[in-house]
């Protein structure tokens, strides 16, 4: 498969994974403390995670009870495309393709809630190193195993630390979080690692200072870090895999 096609084949995959992430995105965007919600807003019981956030049985014309599925379908397509791009034909390309949808469905709802609900942290936790170690039976795959299981701890360990010393700007689900981004970057060494740590808090860094610069936030206030962490581990991915 040459590469313009396996392009196309990933950005219409994120777009058909990603087309189904605003009734989740609803459900996931309760407060701390909350059960998932179970309802729309018309009071009506919400059935099954997958698909788009309308429901059928309020009045006709009713808007989306959440996000709309082309901004998120879009958004998934790109970063699939992207990931198809600089990974080109490696096996380890599946399990990027599997991840993204998570990684913005973890965005969206850490944006709109600042919360990282734990079926999907942990999930990509487990899940991360479980998938990338069948990759590491094929042989066209160009990262390392053993370095992918330490940088989990190591980038886990990392952040717990932080979230030790600064309880109020580091939440535990930035940790569980880091399990999984750890995983994925280790993939390619040790380097992509600490690039995608470093450009996540850049990335981070420059979100709030410009909250700052416009007034809308303080130097203290608090801000969701998870989509930065995920955003310093896909530039550190496309990097990664790019010289791989």
């Amino acid at each position: 498969m040459n590469t313009a096609l396996l392009v196309l084949v990933a950005a219409l995959w994120g777009a058909a994974a990603g087309a189904l992430l605003p009734r989740a995105a609803y459900r996931f965007s309760v407060p701390e403390g909350e059960e998932w919600r179970e309802r729309c807003p018309g009071g009506h019981p919400v059935e099954g995670w997958p698909g788009r956030a309308r429901c059928g049985r309020c009045e006709a014309g009713t808007p989306p009870y959440g996000p709309g599925a082309p901004g998120l379908a879009t958004v998934t397509a790109l970063v699939c495309a992207v990931l198809a791009a600089a990974t080109d034909t490696r096996p380890e390309l599946g399990v990027w393709l599997l991840l993204a949808p998570v990684g913005v469905l973890l965005t969206v709802v850490d944006f709109r809630v600042r919360r990282l609900p734990n079926p999907l942290t942990l999930t990509l936790a487990l899940a991360t190193p479980a998938l990338l170690g069948l990759v590491a039976l094929v042989p066209e795959h160009a990262g390392d195993w053993p370095t992918a299981l330490w940088a989990t701890l190591a980038l886990g360990a990392g952040y717990y630390v932080l979230y030790l010393v600064n309880p109020g700007g580091m939440g535990f689900g930035d940790v569980k979080l880091a399990l999984g981004v750890g995983a994925a970057l280790g993939w390619y060494g040790w380097s992509t690692v600490m690039l995608g740590t470093f450009a996540g808090f850049l990335f981070g860094a420059l979100y709030g200072w410009t909250l700052v610069l416009l007034r809308r936030a303080g130097r203290k206030t608090a801000i969701p870090f998870g989509p930065f962490l995920l955003g310093g581990a896909f530039v550190g991915l496309l990097i990664g895999a790019y010289a791989a």
